[in-house]
């Protein structure tokens, strides 16, 4: 199955059933009056958040949604039913923009979260509504107002706490593997990762985070190099990112320089992510000798001329991976804590995410507006479907 991580698509909700014009027609009685019911409401059409979906596979093929119209009024005072509503199913995490307007119109980040994407149209009003004492037989109704027609964009972006980046090769799916019991696939090429994958860190009972993967990057990924840059739109829900640097790269490439490479990529996608809070973690010190590890970790701090928190760990023998996340762990309590206790810290948050995940999709639009101009029109056609890549499930 594809990872999809975005989509968009049409709802339109159901138009309001129109009145009636009816009057009471019985034997014996004269004049009975009009008796003209209400039309129905039409249905409305909402996103909910379902934790058992992971993708928005489902909308890249059907692009346009319905809610049921309401029916008319009959006589006998009898009102329409109520179009049935549409409830369109989504993986937490997933954003939902105004196409037209690009007004964000609500997150879903929990599961049962339920939002409304498109009103019903209101019903319209039977002949009834309008006697009076001077107008004893009216001939007026009012018909059903029209549902509400949005072209929306679904984007899904990963809830994760922390979120790790690096080079292709950095073991970033082999740190993953270590900490949480997720699998991502871990082999000695790269691009190994093709997919975000997501895992849960239980550093003792009832206290745990979430961290996301991402595909690694490359020089020159905000200008379509490798994978590009379309996952790391996943991190700009994360808290704190781990940027992990192989400390002995295979091909005797300059640690720092892969690290500058990859930062470089960031300020160029974001400017917002790139002042996230970021920790160095320096990976693979199996690698090399005892007492060359420590002399290695240290040159190259010192010509990052690093300022943030450093680790020194080896994924794949779980060492240094312990102390790395309890710090982690107990760093992004407090920030809880204080979001908490703080409505203008969670504001400040909220506006931060906000900020990282508009640059996100100006720096994608702007990427795929280039590719559109420079491809021929007729090989064109699903280029804003994300065709380019094609992402398969590793199981």
């Amino acid at each position: 199955m594809k990872f999809v991580d975005e989509a968009p698509i049409t709802v339109r909700a159901g138009n309001g059933g129109n009145g009636c014009l009816s009057f009471r027609r019985e034997k014996f009685v004269e004049k009975g009056g009009p008796d003209g019911g209400d039309g129905g409401d039409g249905g409305c059409v909402y996103l909910e958040a379902d934790e058992n979906i992971n993708t928005l596979i489902d909308y890249r093929y059907q692009r346009s949604y319905q809610a049921g119209n309401g029916e008319a009024g009959k006589g006998r005072n009898c009102t329409g039913a109520k179009g049935a509503d549409l409830v369109l199913k989504v993986p937490v995490g997933t954003s939902a923009l105004d196409e037209e307007t690009g007004e964000t119109v609500g997150d879903l980040t929990h599961h049962g979260d339920r939002l409304l994407v498109a009103q019903g149209g209101f019903h319209g009003l039977g002949n009834t509504r309008f006697k009076s004492s001077v107008n004893r037989a009216p001939r007026q109704t009012s018909p059903g107002s029209e549902g509400q027609v949005r072209l929306l964009k679904l984007e899904l972006k990963l809830l994760a706490d922390a979120g790790m980046l690096g080079l292709p090769n950095a073991g970033k799916s082999t740190f993953i593997r270590s900490v949480t019991s997720a699998q991502p696939k871990v082999a000695d090429y790269p691009f190994t990762t093709l997919i975000p994958s997501l895992g849960v860190v239980k550093v003792q009972q009832h206290r745990s985070f979430t961290i996301a993967d991402i595909p690694g990057l490359i020089e020159g990924a905000a200008e379509g190099a490798g994978l590009g840059v379309r996952f790391l739109r996943h991190l700009t829900r994360c808290r704190v990112l781990l940027h992990l640097v192989d400390v002995a790269p295979i091909d005797g490439s300059s640690p720092a320089d892969n690290a500058r490479a990859i930062i470089r990529e960031l300020e160029s996608f974001s400017p917002a992510l790139a002042e996230r809070e970021r920790w160095l973690v320096i990976n693979k010190l199996d690698l090399l000798p005892e007492e060359e590890a420590q002399a290695a970790v240290d040159a190259l701090v010192k010509e990052l001329d690093w300022q943030g928190p450093v680790y020194a760990v080896s994924a794949l023998a779980k060492k240094g991976t312990d102390v790395l996340c309890e710090n982690l762990l107990t760093h992004l309590e407090r920030c809880w804590e204080e979001e908490k206790a703080n409505p203008d810290a969670a504001e400040r948050e909220t506006e931060w995410q906000r900020r990282m995940q508009a640059e996100a999709r100006e720096k994608i639009e702007a990427l795929r507006a280039r590719r559109r101009k420079s491809a021929d029109s007729d090989d064109d056609e699903d280029d804003d479907d994300d065709s380019d890549v094609e992402i398969v499930y590793a199981h």
